[in-house]
């Protein structure tokens, strides 16, 4: 199982490591659902992490549905984020009438060239996440879908992360199972639904607060806790 946990500064960064994440979600704006971090951050966590490094590309939290502009600050930001030997992006867009807008997709895949690439909660947003899941599974530099099952918290969507993973199963996309998951819940969660990555990121903080620093214990702690469960299946 592995285990990709929010980091929003270097000093998180740090924190993730010592407590045994896979991978981290570089971002800004926690509360607001995350927005792209400074190329200055970017370039700091790169240089930092003995991690892989997925950076956030959201130019602001209004909505996911982009307009020229908008589109063009991120392909910018996607070429940074290049630039500073990122390992991947985390990106999303909608059109107006909720679906997958491919056409906005296309030059921003086209610029990350060989970074990983997240379709980040946006899809949590679409009007149908069967018809999402299969948009994105027309375009081939998507590399994982990050998702709640469309409801506020990942353990009230059981059944549609597993139908969901299911059907991602023998494909090149992996589905990302984030928001809501605690320390005492994700082994069963894992177990019932087949997933084989999570994401974290006030759970793995002081308080369960966006804004107090992550506690390397609890990072340490999911990843027992998970660990256990397969020393199990494997006896």
């Amino acid at each position: 199982m592995l285990l990709e946990v929010i980091a929003t500064c270097a000093d998180d960064i740090l924190r993730a490591a010592e407590g045994g994440a896979d991978r981290v979600e570089l971002l800004t704006g926690m509360q607001e659902g995350g927005m792209t971090p400074s190329v200055g951050l970017i370039e700091e966590a790169v240089g930092l992490s003995v991690l892989p490094v997925h950076v956030m590309i959201r130019p602001h939290s209004r909505s996911f549905v982009y307009d020229r502009y908008d589109l063009r600050a991120m392909i910018r930001d996607v070429k940074e984020a290049r630039r500073a030997r990122a390992a991947g992006i985390v990106v999303g867009a909608l059109t107006a009438e909720g679906r997958v807008n491919k056409a906005a997709l296309l030059p921003i895949l086209e610029e990350a060239g060989e970074m990983n690439v997240t379709f980040h909660r946006a899809f949590d947003e679409a009007r149908d996440l069967e018809e999402a899941l299969e948009d994105l599974l027309t375009l081939q530099r998507i590399n994982r879908i990050l998702t709640s099952g469309g409801k506020s918290s990942v353990l009230d969507a059981e059944e549609t992360i597993a139908r969901l993973a299911k059907r991602l199963h023998g494909t090149s996309v992996r589905l990302l199972a984030g928001s809501g998951l605690t320390p005492d819940t994700v082994a069963d969660f894992v177990r019932n639904t087949g997933v084989e990555e999570v994401h974290f990121g006030r759970g793995v903080r002081y308080n369960g607060q966006a804004s107090e620093p992550i506690d390397p214990r609890i990072v340490r702690g999911i990843k027992l806790a998970v660990g256990e469960r397969e020393r199990k299946i494997i006896r």
